[in-house]
């Protein structure tokens, strides 16, 4: 959900990439109909493992661990957002106030970025 909201809009140049140290074998399903609600379809995306995300370019690493630490990535600026995982629920209402709380860290990130970029 982070990805796709996230380049939804980023700032100039930006990219987000999704990655856990123990994905799934898939995006959930609820994560799917929740971001189909506000207009984005994530159906296409596909779980994937922090070291295929992290090279070179990474400049920002956002860990949204609230059970475990997140990953330090030498070189790169963390954020820690400490949210609760909803794997394992089929309550959507979890699943959207997951998407409403990225959705608003997001958008502070983004234009924190984009500040940065003009000064």
């Amino acid at each position: 959900m982070a990805e796709g909201l996230f380049n939804a809009a980023p700032p100039a140049e930006w990219r987000a990439s999704s990655a856990g140290t123990e994905p799934a074998a898939q995006v959930r399903p609820e994560a799917i109909t929740v971001m189909r609600e506000i207009g984005l379809d994530i159906s296409h995306h596909q779980p994937k493992h922090l070291r295929e995300a992290l090279g070179p370019d990474v400049a920002v690493v956002v860990g949204l661990c609230a059970e475990e630490a997140c990953p330090i990535v030498p070189g790169a600026r963390s954020e820690h957002w400490p949210l609760r995982d909803p794997a394992g629920s089929k309550d959507l209402q979890v699943y959207r106030q997951l998407r409403d709380n990225l959705r608003e860290r997001i958008s502070d990130l983004v234009a924190r970025l984009a500040r940065e970029q003009t000064s």
